[in-house]
This record gives C-alpha cells, structure tokens and sequence, in this order.
C-alpha cells in the first residue's frame, strides 16, 4: 500500500491547531520534527535508545507530519488541509513560513526506515538494551545484554518506570531468587530478573498480548527456562512466595494488591514498585506502609517515582 506523508513547515504556536485539522482529516497521528528536541538535556545514565538526525529538522519553526492513504480522495482532502491551515491566520495563530509539501512512502518502507535510529543504551550499571537488529560487542565481562524489538506494542524499555525498575532489580535480586512480575507487558523486567542470577520468574499480564509479548522476547533472550509467562489479574489466586515481586503498572493499581503482595513475599523480601507518576507517591508509600511493609528507598526520575518496600524479617 502507499501513502502520502504531508509536511507543513510552520510554528511551535500552530502545532495544536493544525495536528486537529490532520487528524480530522483522516491522519491516525502526526510526527512533530521541532529543532529544540536536538539539544535538549538526557539522563546520562539511560539517555535515549534512539539518536535524532539534525538533517530531519528545520532550522526555525517546527516540522507536522502526517499520512494518509494515496486514494481518489487524495488530492481532495490535501486541498481542504491546505485551507484549513490557511485560514488559522484569521484566529490570529502564526502559521509561520506555512510550506506544505507532499511526498509518497511505501508502507513496507515506512514500517522499516525509523529502525535505523535505534541504538544500543546502558540503562543501569549492569544492563545494557540493544534492538534485535543492532550488532553489539559488551564494553566489558560483567555487562548483561537485554535483546528487544521497539516494534512491538510495549515501547523501547527505556521509559524511566522502566528504567527505576532494572536498577532496583539490579540492586535487590540475588542468584537464586524466585522473582514475579506483576503486568509484564513485553517482559523487560522478567528477562532483567533472570539475566541478574533468577532461578525462576513468573510472569503476569492480564493483557494476552503482553503474555505472547513476553513469550517472545524470552525466548529471543533465551531465558526461557527461567522465564514463564502467564495470564492472570494482579496476584489473584496465586500461592507460590517470592524474594523480589516487581510491578511497573499505574499507582491506583498497585494499591489493589499490596495486601496480596505482602503475604505472597517471603520475611525479608522486596517489592519494587514503579509506574507511579510524582503526584500519587504518598497515595502508594501510606499504603504500602499500612499493609506492614518498611520503605527502604523511593527514587525519582523526571516526573516519575519508584518506591522499594521490604516485608520485615
């Protein structure tokens, strides 16, 4: 199939209005190409898995970029968007050089040309991530590699949530451990716990997407005799015990199975919890405190906070 991309050279002030008029207008979504995005500050510690290409930006105002399917309806709408954005000027929006051009993209094109920008990242001390295509010789013996595809529905494993998880992981699991994930998505924490020494992790989702994901990303880390995926809510009817139970899901979430976490944890076992946007830390921290657990450490990154808890000896 192909597409039409349509890029319309304008302002930072226009990027609201004119994302409404592409997707009113068929887009699914739009790529926002904005120069400050080039120097903007990363966390040297897990910076970004991807490396932006100054070429791909202008060097004032802002690149919108949307496609739609190349159709009898093309040209058509291409006009109606061409005066939709014209006429923003009358709501006194600055619409700036307002070039728009039209170019044609291959799907099969399009769904391969943004792997070039993905690039191995050290995320913690230990772990470093590498996209399945990347060829990658480890900086020294005791570097561990965690093999993923971006592609799939459950992002890059470098979203800070993530991030706070490995590194609590990577301080708080011992060889031998027995580790649950809790919502394992595309089983980056799994594949963590069992690369830092794990004997058995068990892996839940409700989602049965997240449950092949996983599937399929054990395997790829060939950790697959350590690593089970399951489909479950929460910690709902499970009865093994654990070292280590991390869950990288929303605060309102985790609150629902503290309780459970606390009795599933052997005396003097983890629970690493994460996925808890700034503004709800104390909501998670009480609870987590009320159900009898000690908090040893609460880490934040950018607007996002990681609480560890430990169930008394």
């Amino acid at each position: 199939m192909k597409w039409s991309e349509i890029k319309i050279h304008t302002t930072n002030e226009a990027i609201e209005p004119i994302s409404n008029i592409l997707h009113e207008s068929g887009a699914s979504g739009v790529v926002i190409e904005d120069p400050a995005d080039l120097y903007k500050e990363r966390v040297p510690l897990y910076g970004t898995i991807y490396e932006l290409d100054p070429d791909q930006y202008p060097t004032e105002g802002v690149y919108i970029k949307a496609y739609l399917p190349v159709n009898s309806f093309l040209g058509e709408a291409v006009d109606e968007i061409k005066a939709s954005v014209s006429n923003l000027v009358t709501f006194d929006i600055d619409i700036g050089k307002n070039n728009i051009t039209i170019s044609e993209v291959n799907e099969e094109e399009w769904a391969t040309a943004w792997k070039k920008y993905y690039k191995p990242v050290k995320i913690s001390e230990k772990i470093t991530i590498i996209p399945t295509w990347e060829d990658y010789t480890p900086v020294n013996s005791d570097e561990l590699i965690l093999e993923l595809d971006p592609g799939m529905a459950f992002g890059t494993g470098t979203h800070p949530t993530t991030v706070l998880s490995l590194q609590a992981l990577e301080q708080y699991t011992d060889k031998g451990d027995v580790v649950l994930d809790v919502g394992s998505g595309s089983g980056v924490l799994s594949i963590g716990a069992a690369l830092l020494g794990a004997k058995s992790v068990i892996a839940y989702d409700l989602d049965e997407i997240a449950v092949k994901s996983t599937t399929i990303n054990v395997k790829l880390n060939k950790v697959q005799d350590i690593v089970t995926a399951q489909h479950n809510d929460l910690l709902n009817d499970v009865t093994s015990e654990a070292d280590v139970i991390v869950s990288n899901i929303l605060a309102e979430i985790i609150v629902q199975f503290t309780d459970t976490a606390f009795k599933r944890l052997k005396k003097g076992g983890y629970f690493i919890t994460s996925g808890i946007i700034k503004g709800k830390k104390e909501l998670v921290k009480q609870d987590l405190i009320k159900q009898g657990f000690e908090i040893l450490e609460v880490n934040q990154m950018e607007d996002w906070i990681s609480i560890i808890a430990k169930k008394p000896e």
